[in-house]
């Protein structure tokens, strides 16, 4: 079955630099997509905001007033009705700048991150149970390493404690 090419409408409500470019993001949906040959849906929203947006999203649906990376927002269709939509990824633009600044990441892998752990929440993966959280962040690292980028959960170096306080985040996300 020839998979049709990943259609993703990008939305940027914030005047940041150093977004993603709309190619970039096709190639990191795709690359999640390929991998579950089932998934027929295609179609991703990408939105990319400001803080004030993504605390008021992630306040409004999570119940927590504060602005986050990533959330993802499943999309359910009426009954009987089938669309090639899978969702919506909202990336806080603000968050993803100030983490890749304290994790020493390039900005551009931190964001190639967050989009391929966004769509696999997209496509049910979830970190709540930590038999859960090992089959996605090892789906995780296999993707990010098709772009060459390295392992978002490894320890820095001298850095076991943040690294403690980063899982128990990725938990509480």
């Amino acid at each position: 079955m020839n998979r049709p090419s990943p259609i993703v409408d990008l939305q940027l409500a914030t005047a940041g630099e150093e977004l993603p470019p709309r190619a970039e993001l096709e190639a990191w949906v795709n690359a999640v997509l390929v991998r579950f040959p089932q998934e027929a849906r295609h179609e991703v929203t990408v939105r990319i905001v400001d803080a004030e947006e993504g605390q008021a999203l992630n306040r409004d649906y999570r119940g927590r007033d504060k602005p986050t990376n990533v959330l993802s927002f499943p999309f359910d269709g009426p009954p009987g009705v089938i669309l090639p939509l899978l969702g919506d990824l909202v990336l806080c633009h603000p968050v993803v700048v100030r983490e890749a600044h304290e994790q020493a990441k390039h900005l551009v892998d931190h964001y190639a991150h967050l989009v391929i752990h966004g769509m696999l929440h997209l496509l049910g993966h979830d970190h709540l149970e930590e038999d859960e959280a090992e089959v996605m962040e090892e789906l995780e690292r296999e993707i990010l390493a098709d772009f060459a980028i390295a392992d978002p959960y490894a320890p820095l170096p001298g850095d076991d404690e943040q690294q403690d306080d980063r899982k128990d985040e990725r938990r509480n996300r």
